[in-house]
């Protein structure tokens, strides 16, 4: 099977058990539309394409985007032998044997040999482990391609002797003139029909796609195929097209990559006080089946770590939200977490409590360690008065502003610095006025004789 996705020039014959996708799929480089920030005219992967002077690769990127439609160019623009394997289906026998024979065509035939390999993030350590003496030494180049991040999915000696190519999904205008172009392709089995295809249906199936050239032309064939014909002649408009796409796809993987940027884009939108975005990450993450206990702990983490004693509120809010969407479920607790996620949003905003703890614990773990004074020691067991532990201290509820100027250990704001927003402009001008009477109090300390 694979070999019939590779054909180096041989037209498909049959037309009638293959996708639509796949009878139209570009031969050339001249004809795959989109990706130009990669395959532009100039751009180096394109010119290593059109010299034949390949070096491994990994491409990378959703599905329906042309990574597979690139290797089949390649296939049959290179003067290597193109040797392609599937990674759901193969196991470290038969790539030993395909490495072997590599370098026997190259010593023998001097023939360099093309090793493509589909979904290889699918290949265990072991298999990619394989792959490495004949890529290092040129045995063989490897191309690879992936809709998984390969900084998670493949190995680090891998990926280093190879260049990462990322697709980025198609623009709504590259799918528009992917579905024009079909209609009139030579192999797209309907040549013989006269079909009119209203623009504002094709728009709406470049649309559907959501960046999946693959989905949109599958969408279009079954338009066809299911359109009432008139003698040889077709007609096809918006709501016939409505009628045949499937339920919205959303691109989400909640074990890949969307997963971390969509969460990532929705606590960003609450950081910066966007409550439309973030509710938007959100309804994408619960649409897509996110259980709600993940955002719900993501917003008490966003509640300290952005909001922090700008507004205490926003972790009583947060913690209320989470226990109340373990006891609630689907589908009312969106309502829950709706309102936590706009009050959140909306909060005056302060990292000073996440940047003062980040601050102790590297003084922790990088300077030396500070002794607890004497007058702070613990005083509550026999023998604590001899060694002189707790002697001085002064309880700071006997002072008429319940603070008392002494020792703690560290100088005040080597740590915590309050933002002046929110609660917290309250916390700073009352800090300044502790260390006012701090530094009041240091001659006193100092001489206590006096």
């Amino acid at each position: 099977m694979m070999d019939e996705l590779f054909e180096k020039s041989e037209p498909l014959k049959s037309v009638a058990h293959v996708p639509l996708a796949r009878r139209v799929s570009p031969r050339t480089i001249d004809e795959l539309i989109g990706q130009e920030a990669i395959l532009g005219v100039g751009k180096a992967l394109r010119r290593a394409i059109e010299t034949d002077c390949l070096t491994s690769l990994i491409l990378w990127g959703p599905p329906g985007t042309g990574k597979t439609a690139l290797a089949r160019i390649i296939a049959r623009s290179t003067q290597s032998y193109f040797e392609p394997i599937n990674a759901v289906t193969s196991n470290v026998r038969e790539l030993r044997t395909v490495l072997e024979k590599a370098r026997f065509r190259l010593q023998r035939e001097k023939k360099r040999t093309i090793l493509f390999i589909d979904e290889i993030h699918r290949f265990n350590r072991a298999q990619q482990d394989a792959l490495l003496p004949d890529v290092e030494m040129g045995h063989a180049i490897l191309i690879g391609v992936t809709t998984e991040n390969p900084y998670f999915s493949i190995v680090s000696p891998l990926l280093s002797r190879s260049q990462i190519f990322r697709f980025e999904p198609l623009s709504e205008e590259s799918i528009f003139q992917i579905l024009k172009k079909t209609l009139k392709h030579p192999q797209s089995g309907f040549q013989n029909l006269d079909i009119v295809f209203d623009e504002d249906a094709l728009r709406f199936l470049a649309r559907y796609g959501e960046g999946d050239a693959r989905r949109a032309l599958n969408a279009l064939e079954l338009a066809i195929l299911t359109a009432q014909r008139t003698e040889d002649k077709i007609h096809i408009d918006l709501p016939l097209v409505q009628e045949c796409v499937s339920e919205k796809l959303l691109h989400y993987d909640r074990t890949g990559d969307e997963h971390y940027d969509i969460a990532s884009a929705f606590i960003k939108s609450i950081r910066g006080s966007h409550p439309d975005s973030a509710l938007y990450w959100m309804a994408r993450m619960l649409e897509a089946g996110e259980p709600p206990r993940f955002i719900a702990r993501r917003l008490c983490i966003a509640a300290s770590e952005d909001i922090g004693n700008a507004d205490p509120m926003a972790l009583v809010v947060a913690v209320s939200a989470w226990q109340a969407t373990e006891f609630i479920g689907r589908p009312e607790a969106q309502i829950i977490l709706s309102q936590a996620v706009t009050y959140l949003a909306c909060a005056p905003k302060s990292n000073s409590s996440y940047m003062a703890i980040e601050k102790a614990m590297d003084r922790v773990k990088s300077q030396t360690t500070v002794p607890v004074p004497q007058t702070l020691r613990d005083t509550h067991y026999r023998g604590a008065e001899i060694l002189g532990h707790g002697i001085g201290y002064q309880y700071p509820h006997d002072a008429e502003e319940g603070y008392i100027p002494q020792d703690y250990g560290l100088p005040r704001g080597v740590f915590y610095q309050p933002l002046p927003r929110g609660l917290e402009k309250v916390f700073l001008e009352r800090l300044k006025h502790w260390e006012e009477m701090d530094k009041q109090a240091e001659p006193k300390r100092e001489n206590p004789d006096e």
